[in-house]
């Protein structure tokens, strides 16, 4: 990894991605591009990356959902960067709500298409604008929940199976083009996103899923579990009986 190069962050008040950002910016990363919806309202972010060391912060409005602005946003956002590495980390989703999802089609097909639409549309345009740099690195966080879809969160985790099998297509697609795929399979992550849930076995922390991001982009790894015991426990999943599969919580 290029530590000055710049780093991209779809999703700018992301608790994981901001902790991915700044450990970024204290390795020497070069400007820094916030995107959300409201960005005039990223001030605490800025100066989250600022006291970390980075001279260069810049924000840009990006509604995830509104796919068709994602290829001006991101050219735009691209062509303004230095020519060199950039990283960029999609740390937008939603959890949704399973209960409502099961009785309303609109619930769940909003988080479907946020947690997998959108996610798709970033890729593509990313995929195709950074080939033609030659040069770049594309974090994308999949999840557990996703690698065998469990019935007590069965919408989300069939978003995030969706993305994780995208994504891993994608990075064979780009094999030898120069720009390389994480795909982070974390755990339960103890955050905002998760607040007043118990947390599952094996849970880790938006500090800690930055940290294995980090040290992932250094290794130059495709694939990263959080905690990487995970993958461990996923093996069991894969070859639990149906009967007893159904029961687990989320």
């Amino acid at each position: 990894m290029t530590s000055s190069g710049a780093v991209l962050l779809l999703g700018g008040r992301s608790e994981i991605g901001l902790e991915v950002t700044e450990r970024l910016v204290r390795a020497g990363a070069g400007p820094v591009v916030l995107a959300a919806r409201r960005h005039q309202d990223l001030d605490d972010q800025e100066h989250r990356l600022r006291a970390a060391g980075s001279t260069a912060v810049t924000r840009v409005e990006f509604d995830a959902d509104d796919v068709a602005s994602h290829g001006d946003l991101l050219a735009g956002v691209l062509r303004d960067v230095p020519p060199g590495d950039v990283v960029v980390v999609l740390a937008f989703g939603v959890l949704g709500d399973q209960r409502l999802a099961e009785e309303d089609a609109a619930a769940a097909v909003a988080t479907v298409h946020t947690d997998l639409v959108a996610q798709v549309s970033v890729l593509t345009h990313l995929a195709r604008l950074l080939r033609v740099r030659g040069q770049g690195r594309l974090v994308v966080f999949s999840s557990i929940a996703g690698f065998r879809v469990r019935r007590a969160n069965y919408v989300y985790g069939a978003a995030k199976a969706g993305l994780d099998g995208f994504a891993s297509g994608l990075a064979d697609a780009l094999h030898g083009s120069g720009v390389q795929l994480l795909l982070v399979r974390p755990g339960f992550v103890v955050g905002r996103m998760t607040a007043g849930m118990t947390p599952a076995p094996l849970s880790s922390t938006p500090a800690q899923v930055a940290d294995a991001v980090v040290d992932g982009l250094r290794r130059g790894r495709s694939v990263v579990w959080v905690p990487g015991s995970l993958r461990l426990l996923a093996a069991v999943f894969a070859v639990l009986p149906r009967a007893i599969w159904r029961r687990l919580p989320r």
